[in-house]
């Protein structure tokens, strides 16, 4: 030791901050990656479907549907209530209108939000039904016939007002 110099007492590197400091961020990393495990894990992601081959065949049985109702020239006004609990359908076209009509009311994301009703005919090409539909910006909407032999579909956005068209396409 020189002269004049002052001897510092060493500590032990469990007493140092430095260390401490330099291990957080690769423990906030570890424990991150067994947080998004956990959640990968226990939370199912609803738009994966599990068996994309029959999904692929049920492709072309929708596309029948959706090409008997061009054929047959099925054409549908719907009409919204303000707060979306009541729809009142339009239908025109067709050799012969079904005494009722399947409406289903599908969320883009969430499946969860997603409604169904059966329409009554209430007078000549007329239906009324009752929904219970969350708030959404968009909705995908399907009309089908009560056998499920037809379908038209489209697009219904509430800011857009409580009307929408539905013209068969292929």
């Amino acid at each position: 030791m020189k002269q004049g110099a002052i001897a510092t007492p060493s500590t032990a590197w469990y007493r140092e901050p430095w260390p401490w400091l330099l291990m957080v961020a690769p423990a906030a990393a570890v424990i991150g990656g067994f947080i998004t495990a956990y959640l990968a894990i226990t939370h199912a992601d609803p738009l994966v479907v599990d068996n994309y081959y029959k999904e692929g065949l049920a492709i072309n049985q929708v596309l029948d549907r959706d090409r008997e109702a061009q054929r047959a020239g099925y054409r549908a006004q719907m009409l919204f209530s303000q707060d979306g609990t009541r729809v009142r359908v339009h239908l025109t076209g067709g050799t012969s209108l079904p005494a009722n009509l399947r409406l289903r009311m599908v969320h883009p994301t969430r499946s969860e939000m997603d409604a169904e009703a059966v329409l009554a005919n209430t007078q000549a090409g007329w239906y009324e039904g009752e929904m219970n539909l969350r708030h959404a910006l968009r909705w995908r909407v399907q009309l089908e016939g009560e056998a499920r032999e037809w379908r038209l579909s489209g697009e219904w956005r509430p800011a857009d007002g409580g009307e929408t068209v539905l013209d068969p396409r292929v």
